[in-house]
Order: structure tokens, then sequence, then C-alpha cells
């Protein structure tokens, strides 16, 4: 079944809604991610954020977005999805954060060669037709030394049960009634690596993500939102996205251009 990726504009909207299963990215995925990310940024490579230039490349309703502006970064969104670009350019103003979106996909990204010192790829890469396009646009817009951080789902026999079995298919647990993921198109840490070498992105680490909670009534939880019983945003905290000791499921890292 191809991916219904136009969900994006039918619930758009309401990405910062509590009830609204794209909030499953924002519960407990961001703030999880973020700290990582603003580990390597700061105590591994010593950047001072204020006023580095940043792209968020797949940036939908802006929540990692609104993470790098408020640290000091200048960011720019960029999403194929305009109902996503409006919601997310409606939250920032209401936040006082000025954030520049734009309608764009990474395959061909509007901005000229070495525009940004950091680019960032969240939950958009196991749903490009062609990921070496992207990478290489990534290393594009990257000046030299400039940071690409990501995170994507694995290829694995567990990734498919959490990802496509539990999160998609199966009636009682899934988000939504249609396909957002194709188990084919995700992508394992080696493959992703080789396509950002072949570009001059140069692997710096690879770091599992994924639920930390341990507790089996987390899949009740996800029944219960199903049924509309419990906030997406709600499990998300509960299951406690964040670093893990396994890439089994999905993974997050960074490179740098040489």
């Amino acid at each position: 079944m191809p991916i219904d990726n136009d969900v994006y504009n039918r619930v758009g909207t309401t990405w910062w809604d509590e009830d609204n299963p794209l909030n499953m990215l924002h519960g407990s995925l961001t703030p999880g991610r973020f700290a990582y990310f603003h580990e390597v940024l700061t105590t591994r490579i010593g950047c001072d954020l204020t006023g580095l230039d940043a792209v968020d490349i797949g940036s939908g309703g802006g929540f990692l977005a609104e993470e790098f502006a408020r640290v000091g970064c200048r960011v720019v969104g960029v999403d194929p999805s305009a109902v996503s670009v409006d919601a997310a350019r409606s939250h920032a103003a209401a936040g006082d954060l000025d954030i520049d979106y734009r309608v764009g996909v990474g395959e061909r990204l509007p901005f000229p060669d070495n525009a940004f010192d950091l680019a960032y790829c969240c939950d958009v890469l196991e749903h490009v037709t062609d990921v070496d396009v992207v990478v290489g646009e990534v290393a594009r817009v990257l000046r030299p030394g400039g940071l690409f951080l990501f995170d994507t789902i694995n290829r694995t026999r567990t990734s498919r049960l959490v990802a496509i079995k539990m999160m998609q298919e199966w009636r009682l647990t899934r988000l939504f009634d249609t396909a957002v993921h194709d188990w084919s198109m995700c992508i394992r840490p080696t493959e992703l690596a080789q396509a950002m070498s072949r570009r001059g992105l140069h692997t710096g680490a690879i770091v599992g993500l994924g639920p930390r909670s341990k507790n089996p009534l987390r899949v009740f939880d996800m029944m219960r939102a199903a049924r509309g019983r419990l906030s997406w945003g709600e499990v998300s905290r509960r299951l406690d996205f964040g670093r893990t000791r396994t890439t089994a499921i999905s993974y997050m890292g960074y490179a740098v251009k040489s």
C-alpha cells in the first residue's frame, strides 16, 4: 500500500492538538530527540547556538523548529504540506517566535549552496522516494564544517512490528486508518551512513531512539487513544521516547560536512 502523505494536509491544521495522532511526535519525542541534538551541538561539537543558521527539512507543525529557535538559532522550516506550514506559522507567531516557514521538498531545497550551519531532518527520510537526492541537497546547502542531525525508522523485524503492525495496521492500536509508512522505505543505519559518505557528510555518531517505558500497559494506552479515551500526546509521554541502547526501532545521529 503506498504512503498516504496527503494525511498531513487533512489533519495538519491541528498538529499541536493533544488529540491529534500527529502529536505522538511531540509528547516525548520532541524533548527526547532535542535533548540528544542539544548535547551533540553543545558538548560534543562545542557550538554556540546563538545565531546559527538552521534549516528544518520536513518541519511539519514546527515542533523541533520552535525548540531550535528558542536556543537562539535562526530557523527556516521547509515542508511540502501547505496546511502544515500554515499551522506552524500560526503557532510560532502566537509564541512570538521568528521562524521562516516555506513550502518546499527535500529533493529541491529552495536555497543557495552553503547557506546553513545546521540542517536537521526528523521523521522524514523514511517518506522520501530517493534518499540519496535528499542527502545530496542537505550537503549542498550546508557550509563546510556544517552539521546534519537526523532520525529515521530502521528496517528491522522489530520496527515492522511496532511502526507498521501496531501503529498502522492493527485496528485497536493504529494512529490512522491509512498508510503513513512503508516498511520497505525504512533505512538501515549502514545505508544512511553510506549515502551521507557519498555526499561528503561524515558520520559522527548513531544512537538508538525509541520508547523507554517497559510497562506493557502502554499497549492499552494506545488502545484507549485509538478509541478517543486518552490523548495521543499523553500516550507519547507515557511511552517516554528518547535515546535507547538499541537501534532496532529507530535511530538518530549526526554527520559533519567535510
